[in-house]
């Protein structure tokens, strides 16, 4: 897709979910954001709504979505991963990674395994399934990366990558004080 149409679709595509008609933040100035307007949290809350709609359309009705995909991608990369481990690399409480993680397993994408030593623990690997799901899931995210990238330009991608990282290592809950 030429740079130009991407750019224009961006500007007009729904941030998130089906959003409810009427006017949106930044139509006409219809609904006055006040100080949302200038904020990053808000900003970077609308773009990973966007980027995962993107996503989600790109990957189709399979109802897998980016979480997954990272979960699938990091158990591949680990096998025999803890649910523990996998959980402090997603950045999920036990709370949220639990019912995914219980999902992945009843769409039969992986396998947990008591670990011998610590019965309350399981080791984490992908069936076949799962590993051609994770191939399917590759194409589609390398195909998302490449719109991503025509939007925040190839030039800025490693300043972009920095400057989340440091948010992302700035604002850790577990380094708060």
């Amino acid at each position: 897709m030429a740079q130009s149409s991407l750019l224009s679709r961006a500007r007009r595509a729904k941030p998130g979910r089906e959003q409810p008609e009427g006017p949106r933040p930044g139509d006409d100035g219809a609904v006055k954001l006040g100080p949302l307007a200038e904020t990053l949290g808000f900003h970077l809350r609308l773009a990973q709504e966007a980027s995962f709609a993107a996503f989600a359309r790109k990957v189709g009705d399979s109802g897998l979505r980016p979480g997954h995909y990272a979960a699938l991608t990091i158990i591949h990369q680990n096998p025999g991963l803890s649910q523990t481990a996998l959980g402090a690399a997603v950045r999920r409480d036990k709370s949220t990674l639990t019912p995914m993680v219980a999902e992945l397993e009843r769409r039969g994408l992986i396998r947990r395994d008591r670990v011998p030593s610590d019965r309350r623990s399981y080791a984490l690997s992908l069936t076949p399934a799962g590993g051609e799901a994770l191939a399917t899931l590759q194409d589609h995210a390398a195909a998302h990366d490449r719109e991503l990238d025509l939007l925040v330009g190839a030039d800025q991608r490693q300043a972009f990558l920095d400057a989340l990282r440091r948010l992302m290592a700035g604002l850790e809950w577990d380094n708060a004080e």
